[in-house]
């Protein structure tokens, strides 16, 4: 059978965080995509919808039917992560999203690769609430798709080696190249396939220095709570990066 597997999500599925010298933003899903073709040592066709600063429900109402729309083999989503940063926002609702692109999938014959995010809340201002909301989403996933033995999951909330800070990009919400190259080797782990070893843990490198204190709060949290003020987004503007198929090829790229 041939592979056809289409990314949905928001900044985690996009890959922000994990930037090539060149400045195109790779991140695990691409890698992933990689090390699926290198593994089957045929290509596979890869698409990624994913948009930074999306919210649960655009995700699925922006991105879902197209991306079924591609007639996938395989879909994997993820979402939540932006709205676990808004305290009104019940989690419930994010998991009813959930169940919403499963039954999609079911209808469409699609397999369904399912991730949660990354714990990004040592690092984050008022992270222990971020991460009691993250414990609880996390929980209420995992159990409505208890009995989905067919769904693949890829669970990364709960690696405490992944939440450390030398997998996190200086904004410390996004993962950095190590992150993502974490992440993509629990993916390949969950299809049945061997990663790269050191994907599991690259070498640590000067990116481990961080701003603090106002230079922080300047650079980053300063810009993400003036888009809140003024309903902006990260992802305004912005088109998928893979919005249609490209052909990943054994040892070689998009």
């Amino acid at each position: 059978m041939s592979i056809r597997y289409v990314a949905i999500g928001d900044s985690f599925t996009e890959g922000v965080g994990d930037e090539l010298p060149d400045g195109i933003v790779r991140g695990w899903a691409d890698l992933a995509a990689q090390g699926w073709a290198d593994a089957l040592g045929e290509p596979i066709e890869y698409a990624n919808l994913a948009i930074r600063g999306r919210l649960v429900q655009p995700i699925i109402d922006e991105q879902l039917e197209p991306a079924l729309a591609l007639n996938p083999t395989h879909l994997s989503f993820n979402g939540g992560g932006n709205d676990m940063l808004r305290p009104r926002t019940a989690i419930p609702s994010i998991v009813d999203a959930f169940e919403r692109v499963l039954r999609r999938c079911d209808e469409q014959g699609v397999q369904l690769i399912l991730l949660s995010g990354a714990n990004p809340t040592a690092g984050l201002p008022l992270g222990g609430l971020v991460q009691r909301r993250g414990d609880e989403l996390s929980a209420e996933v995992e159990a409505r798709i208890a009995s989905r033995d067919d769904v693949i999951t890829a669970l990364n909330w709960p690696d405490r080696e992944l939440a450390t800070g030398d997998f996190w990009a200086p904004d410390r919400l996004h993962m950095n190249a190590r992150g993502h190259h974490r992440v993509a080797a629990r993916v390949l782990q969950s299809l049945g396939h061997e990663a790269p070893a050191d994907w599991w843990s690259l070498p640590v490198t000067g990116e481990r220095m961080r701003q603090r204190g106002a230079a922080y709060y300047r650079e980053h949290v300063g810009p993400w709570l003036q888009r809140r003020l003024t309903g902006r987004s990260s992802g305004d503007g912005r088109l998928p990066k893979f919005g249609d198929w490209v052909a990943v090829t054994p040892g070689g790229g998009a």
